[in-house]
């Protein structure tokens, strides 16, 4: 198995007076980013990290992230990447689960430096502190990363990848996206602690010796913009609600179209990307957005769309080459028919879930094939096969018996001239069982009431699909990645009852 840093280190030892990040203001080369590893390295091993150890950190994106990574790495450990914002709770049980070799921190967390060997670090850190660490037993050296979860049962759930995992995505995920190179540079923003931002914005371009321009988050947005700028950015992925941001920042007048629209590739993933925002980009920019899809459990990538030339709007794209794919209903049967739910197979897929073997069976078949839990419809166009996600399996609404699809109903609803964005849920009903609520957010300056809305639908739908309640709301309640969170709006829907 190659190593990713067996396959990094190489390329940032080949010309190390060359180029590779931007932070804060500044180009750094491949030489600064081979000091910042060894320093890190060094600590590391003083403190008594070694092999099949888990460092856990919780920072935000600095150059930091890939140097510990590749300095875990070089040690035969496994790199842990966390939300320090998830929660005492949350955070305490998920590193019961990982049991760290230690801790770091941005900001002192008292509760875990009780339980656990904790050290805080400056973003802006040219190496660690000296610490010592508690030496756990070991887990394979094979794990690259080690990504905490969500799971239905509210225990802590963890998804470990490894470097063929990691390498495998990267690889297909740039045969996908053909007009990218070792040229570029990459904006990162998207958190570490995410699948996306991290295997994706980080260390995909470190694969190939591309440049990053790095901001610590999207908010302040500041940051954002200058790394964006003066980072001159060719490559961007980021999730639906940074896009949006910043093409309203554009419209608004407070952001210039030149700094978007010299950016050669947008690609969204990690939540469904709102239709309008198709158009906003062709009128404010000149050009249009890629989609993509994902999942932790993946590496992330299981699909994106070429290239905005060839995409077909409301795809997520082919699937990637190195993955098997079929579809079953709901019951679990393979079906032949082109609508399902998607399964997938490939070296990018996780082995299991960390130490919990009833949920790696739940979530596997026999034949190894992960259920994605997306319900998806499949579509040949010019020879290839697109994917077109219908919906969560857990977001299907069924009314009176019939299944509807939130997605599809959003897009309808997305179509009258007042609305920028809508989200359906499914809310609680004494004879269907379900109802469709819709969640409106109004473009800036429009105007519209719920008959509107309803009457909109009516139009345009089944009488089945169309929403019966609809609330406007200012904004979308949203996960630390940007993800809209539906399941707070059904718990809302369900309390209005």
């Amino acid at each position: 198995m190659l190593r990713l840093e067996n396959i990094i280190i190489p390329k940032l030892e080949s010309e190390p007076s060359s180029i590779s990040y931007w932070w804060d203001g500044k180009w750094y080369t491949r030489s600064d980013m081979l000091s910042l590893v060894n320093n890190c390295e060094n600590v590391l091993r003083n403190a008594g990290f070694s092999r099949g150890q888990r460092l856990v950190v919780m920072l935000r994106n600095s150059p930091l992230i890939p140097a510990l990574s590749l300095a875990v790495w070089k040690l035969g450990g496994t790199f842990c990447p966390l939300n320090e914002k998830a929660g005492l709770e949350s955070l305490t049980g998920t590193l019961d689960l990982i049991k760290p070799f230690a801790v770091i921190t941005e900001h002192e967390i008292p509760e875990l430096s009780k339980l656990w060997p904790c050290l805080t670090c400056s973003l802006d850190s040219v190496s660690l502190p000296s610490f010592t660490g508690k030496t756990q037993p070991p887990e394979s050296e094979d794990l690259a990363v080690i990504f905490a979860t969500s799971g239905t049962t509210g225990l802590p759930k963890a998804v470990p990848l490894t470097h063929e995992n990691l390498r495998s995505n990267c690889e297909s995920t740039l045969a996908m996206i053909p007009s990218v190179s070792s040229s570029d540079t990459f904006l990162t923003v998207l958190p570490n602690f995410h699948s996306f931002g991290y295997t994706v914005t980080t260390i995909m371009p470190l694969t190939i010796g591309a440049k990053t321009a790095t901001a610590p988050s999207f908010l302040p947005p500041a940051a954002t913009i200058r790394a964006i700028s003066e980072g001159k950015v060719d490559v961007m992925f980021v999730v639906p609600a940074i896009m949006s941001f910043l093409l309203m920042s554009v419209e608004k007048g407070k952001l210039a179209p030149e700094v978007l629209s010299r950016i050669r590739i947008i690609c969204t993933g990690g939540d469904k990307l709102n239709p309008n925002l198709h158009k906003m980009s062709l009128k404010l920019l000149g050009r249009d957005i890629m989609e993509g899809y994902g999942l932790t459990e993946t590496s992330p990538v299981i699909c994106v769309n070429h290239d905005c030339e060839t995409q077909k709007t409301g795809s997520i794209g082919p699937v990637l080459p190195g993955f098997e794919y079929k579809l079953k209903d709901r019951e679990g049967n393979e079906t032949s028919d082109k609508e399902g739910v998607l399964w997938v197979r490939g070296a990018s897929v996780t082995p299991g879930y960390l130490h919990a073997p009833e949920i790696t069976a739940e979530r596997f078949d026999s034949e190894g094939f992960l259920n994605t839990g997306d319900y998806v419809r499949l579509e040949t166009h010019d020879g290839e096969e697109f994917v077109y996600i219908l919906d969560r399996v857990t977001d299907i609404i069924i009314v009176g018996g019939f299944n509807v699809y939130p997605q599809e109903v959003e897009k309808v609803l997305a179509e009258h001239p007042a609305v920028h964005q809508a989200v359906v849920v499914g809310m609680p009903h004494d004879i269907n069982g379900q109802i469709p609520k819709a969640y409106i957010q109004l473009e800036d300056g429009a105007e519209a009431n719920d008959r509107d809305i309803i009457r909109f639908a009516k139009e345009r739908l089944a009488h089945f699909k169309v929403p019966r309640s609809v609330e406007f709301v200012e904004e979308f309640p949203l996960s630390g990645t940007g993800k809209i969170l539906r399941r707070v709006l059904r718990e809302r829907a369900a309390a209005e009852k």
